[in-house]
């Protein structure tokens, strides 16, 4: 089985249809597969039943004819309706439509009477209008009696490159060919679109040599070669020293961070802090070291040791002149660094001095207001993750239920198995500690953080409901039992790790 987690955009997958055609296989045979897989998919989910089948006027509506004659010939009440006439249909659409030996009814809400189960071929990922006119009643008409729905590709409406909405109604289940596209995972495409499967219907693998990906959905099998292991001759110095900037009166942030680092494998952890909150991070931790700071110099001084391996600062810092020069301190330091909360936020007001200061490895970790505070928000989460990690050379970790991870060479890895319980208090405070704990053990960043957005939502989805971000450092250790001990061969696909030269040319 091919285990390959490339994502293509609508154009790309038009480029895997056309260099399947010049591999010899015609269109109307993959036309043919695409209509039997979605026909096996409705089979092996449902009893039979009473289906009407929403064909649209391109090739979406042609998978929908041949999945209504494979459906019919197993002996399920099949009805058909398209949008627009028969004759106007071209090409492999055609061509399926004439072997539909049925009645073809005109699109309306009255063809879904008796009906127990739609499937929507009406528009495939590409369509850039919103839906309208009968298409638009019928489907609305569909939700009003709370049909289930089966999409071909995605629900119609949704954006197969960002996961826009333009008058879905939303699927049980979606039916793609070859790949997932971007829009089966950004929201809201993710809620739209219900269960995906990824049909094989005979697009030749080596098609994506020729695409080169550059988005990939995350998995293990994308980081888990470069994931550290603990090794019998180690010892706590080899496997890293995570240092973190605490903040007073806010202390709790910088505990679930640290405490993040050290699940996630650092040898050691230290939050240097304010003498004043020696007491309440003393009293709240033990195997993390606490330093305490009197004087502003102190933390300079503290940088001059070169065990420490990787920096963060952000979680609990206070937002203001401080926080703004301790960062540029760490930036300047040479070492990996992690920014998060309110080491972001505190340069709304001057994010030019925060750009020049990353010059070596940095990792972003905004949620949305504090991405906005920063970047360029006028555009889709994936366009805006890739602009934020080329503009300021950094990694970034765009979060929330579609979190984004962009490397500054464009390529991009999207999240999907982040559960609705994360959004509580903290959590992200921990994310931060993982990315900081993973890049302290010498973790490239983009793996690091792809890694470590993977491992948090696993982390949430293994506890279920009343998680508090207090769990999720303890949660970690089984997390990583799970995992193989190496990354299995992707049977042919492309790693999102490869540089592409069409992005960074020789």
């Amino acid at each position: 089985m091919n285990s390959d987690t490339s994502l293509l955009n609508v154009r790309q997958m038009a480029r895997a249809d056309r260099l399947s055609v010049e591999a010899g296989i015609p269109v109307i045979e993959l036309m043919d597969r695409a209509g039997k897989a979605v026909a096996l998919a409705v089979e092996e989910r449902f009893s039979v039943c009473q289906i009407v089948v929403l064909c649209g006027p391109g090739n979406n509506g042609g998978d929908g004819f041949a999945a209504a004659r494979y459906l019919a010939g197993h002996g399920w009440p099949v009805r058909v309706a398209l949008l627009g006439e028969r004759d106007r249909l071209t090409g492999a659409a055609q061509a399926h439509a004439q072997l539909w030996t049925g009645l073809v009814d005109a699109m309306s809400p009255s063809v879904l009477s008796g009906a127990a189960l739609v499937i929507d071929a009406l528009f495939g990922a590409g369509l850039s209008r919103p839906v309208e006119g009968a298409a638009a009643e019928t489907l609305a008409a569909c939700a009003g009696l709370a049909l289930p729905v089966v999409a071909v590709d995605v629900p119609s409406g949704i954006l197969g490159d960002t996961g826009g909405d333009l008058g879905a109604t939303a699927a049980v289940l979606s039916v793609t060919f070859f790949r997932k596209k971007p829009g089966h995972l950004l929201m809201p495409g993710r809620l739209r679109c219900g269960e995906v499967i990824v049909a094989d219907i005979g697009t030749p693998v080596s098609v994506l040599e020729q695409i080169v990906p550059d988005t990939f959905e995350n998995d293990p099998m994308l980081w888990l070669a470069e994931l550290p292991r603990p090794q019998l001759d180690g010892h706590k110095y080899t496997r890293g020293h995570a240092l973190i900037s605490g903040g007073y009166p806010l202390t709790g942030a910088a505990r679930l961070a640290a405490r993040g680092a050290a699940r996630a494998g650092s040898g050691l952890t230290t939050i240097a802090v304010p003498e004043v909150a020696l007491p309440i991070y003393a009293a709240a931790l033990t195997s993390i070291m606490v330093h305490p700071l009197k004087i502003p110099p102190d933390f300079q001084n503290l940088l001059e040791d070169q065990r420490f391996t990787a920096l963060l600062i952000g979680p609990g810092a206070g937002i203001g002149g401080e926080t703004r020069t301790r960062v540029l301190e760490l930036l300047a330091s040479g070492r990996p660094v992690v920014l998060d909360a309110d080491a972001l936020t505190s340069f709304a007001e001057d994010r030019e001095s925060l750009f020049r200061a990353v010059t070596g490895v940095c990792v972003l970790t905004p949620h949305d207001g504090e991405f906005r505070r920063l970047f360029d928000a006028d555009a889709d989460k994936l366009t805006r993750a890739r602009r934020a990690a080329h503009r300021s050379g950094a990694v970034i970790i765009l979060k929330g239920p579609d979190t984004v991870i962009a490397a500054p060479d464009g390529r991009a890895i999207i999240n999907s198995n982040a559960p609705a319980t994360l959004a509580t208090g903290g959590s992200g405070d921990v994310l931060s500690g993982i990315v900081l704990g993973l890049l302290a053990q010498g973790m490239e960043p983009f793996p690091a953080a792809a890694a470590a957005v993977w491992l948090h939502g696993e982390a949430a989805t293994g506890f279920g409901h009343g998680l508090i971000a207090e769990d999720l450092p303890d949660l970690l250790p089984a997390v990583f039992r799970r995992l193989p001990a190496s990354s299995e061969s992707s049977g042919g696909g492309v790693s999102p790790h490869r540089k592409s030269p069409a992005l960074l040319p020789e």
